[in-house]
Formats: C-alpha cells, structure tokens, sequence
C-alpha cells in the first residue's frame, strides 16, 4: 500500500511543481500578460510540432500503434461529448453556458497534463503510445468544440474549414511528418535530430510553467452549480465510467494510463479561449480550467493510486 501511495505521489507531484514555478513567476511578474501570450505560441507552434516528430520519429511502430486503443480513445470521446450535450441540454437553459459547460465536460487537457503523466509512471520510453493517440484525440476535441460553440450562438457549422484548420495544427503536422519519415525510412542526421530531441524534451516542463502562470481567478458566484456540475463531471463522473469500462475491456500498462490521461485530466486550457472567441461563457470556460486543473492535483493522484493498488499497471 505504501509504493503504490509513493507511485501515485510520483506521478502528481512534477506535474504540480511545474505549474506552482508558473504560479510564482506571474506572482512576481517576471513575465508580462504579452509575453506569456508570446510564449504560449511559441510552444503551441514549435515546441508541440517538435514533441509530437520527435515522439513518432523515434517510436516502435510495431508496438506502439495500436488501432484499438485509438478507436476506444475515439469512441470514448465521443460518447462523452453525445452524453454531455444531452445532459447539460436537460438541465441548463442559457445556450451561452451550454456550449461552455459541454466543452469542460468533454475536452481534456491531454497533451500538457496527460502526456507528462504517462512519462512520469512508465518513462520517456513509452511516449510513442499516448504520442500516437493525439492524432486521434486532438482532431476531434477541435471539431466537437467549434461545432458544439457554434451551434448554440446560432453559429454555421464550416465542416471544410474546420478540417483544413485541424491540418494545420502544428501537433498534427509534426505528427504527420514523423509518421512520413519514419514510414519512408528517412534518416534524420544526428546534428538535427539532437536539437529536435531537446526541444522535445523542454516542452511538458516549458507548457505547465506557462499553465501555471497565466492561471486566473475569477468569481464564480453567477454559475456556481455549473460550475460544479462540471468539475465533477470531468474529474470524477467521466473517468469512473470510462477507466471501468476501460478496464472491463482488458486494458492494462501504459495503455490504461494513456486512457486514464485522456478522459481524467483537466479542461482543456484552450477551451476558455474557444469560448472567449465564440461568443460562449467565456468567465465560466474559465473557471472551469481553473478549478479542475487546481483539484485534478487530488483527483489523478486517487484515480492513480486506486489503478496500482488494484493492479492494473
């Protein structure tokens, strides 16, 4: 009981370190709100673009594309999205918070939290299989987000752009190149991989620094119960369904924690953005990024703790 407390610890703490570093360095505004902005795209555009060629370039092809770990991992997204827009259709009126709070409940922050979480339990190794499932996860979060936006401000759902958009995601199109150059069997010399590779290497560490410092209290007290709909229903509501299911179905290892870093990691940071630029509940995207990402420190170690201690990795 005691080394799975300690695994579970392991798993959470770096994760939680880098963003309080964050949390200090706007606290004493070593970085100003523009140059935040600068850095967040900066690592969106260069700093994914590397992590994600590096990860596929260097991957075990053989054992780590798994064609039904990523149907699961797309279905699961999917049948989250369909259940949420139900439920929150049932119960909120306001079609400003409808979109935010479907967002929150269906769109996690799999990349900057879930990715470093499986490095964390199983080593830098074992990135090629959770590297591999965000060309399937990422794709669909953008489209199920710009459909979901667009459709409660009486928005046109542009199927076309939205598909060309998703293309140009620089996660994408590393992963696409890495996939290309390691399919084709093209040699990248050492003096350009090592600069790629450390690249890589600075992105999780780089990504929660920046988390944590553009962190944004706000009052809550006009959506309090949406609020806490959706903190439940991210951390605890959807991966109890989805890691049972998950485990029912025989997955074990790095597959499991992949599934777990996926349907158990935080709103998605981009969300509140999407929602700020589309005409939804921009201050309740928000807190909802805030308050997972703040008590998701509590629910993944649980939910880590709970799988080691049953054994399933």
């Amino acid at each position: 009981m005691a080394s799975n407390f300690i695994v579970a610890v392991s798993a959470v703490i770096p994760l939680f370190f880098l963003m309080l570093i964050g949390v200090v360095v706007k606290r004493y505004r070593l970085l100003t709100e523009e140059e935040l902005n600068h850095m967040n795209r900066m690592v969106f555009r260069v700093f994914f673009f590397c992590m994600m060629f590096y990860n596929i370039y260097t991957m075990d092809i053989e054992a780590s594309f798994q064609p039904g770990l990523m149907l699961f991992g797309s279905a699961g997204v999917l049948a989250v999205f369909a259940l949420a827009t139900v439920l929150v259709c049932a119960f909120e009126k306001e079609n400003r918070r409808r979109g935010a709070m479907i967002q929150a409940i269906y769109r996690s922050n799999y990349v900057i939290m879930g990715i470093p979480l499986v490095a964390n339990l199983f080593g830098e190794a074992a990135l090629a299989v959770p590297s591999m499932m965000i060309a399937v996860t990422i794709p669909i979060y953008n489209i199920l987000a710009v459909f979901v936006l667009e459709t409660f401000r009486g928005g046109r759902f542009d199927f076309l752009g939205i598909l060309l958009g998703v293309l140009k995601n620089p996660m994408i199109v590393g992963a696409i190149l890495g996939a290309l150059f390691l399919l084709v069997g093209v040699a990248v010399p050492e003096p350009f991989l090592k600069p790629i590779r450390q690249v890589a290497a600075a992105t999780t560490p780089v990504a929660l620094i920046i988390l944590g410092a553009s962190f944004k209290g706000g009052s809550f007290h006009a959506h309090g119960k949406q609020l806490v709909a959706c903190v439940l229903g991210r951390l605890i509501l959807v991966p109890a369904v989805m890691m049972g299911l998950a485990v029912y179905l025989g997955y074990r290892g790095v597959e499991l924690v992949t599934l777990l870093a996926i349907f158990a990691t935080p709103c998605a940071v981009a969300s509140f953005a999407m929602a700020q630029q589309m005409g939804s509940d921009a201050d309740l995207a928000g807190n909802c990024v805030v308050y997972t990402s703040a008590l998701s420190c509590f629910t993944i170690f649980g939910w880590v703790f709970v799988l080691k201690t049953l054994g399933m990795f």
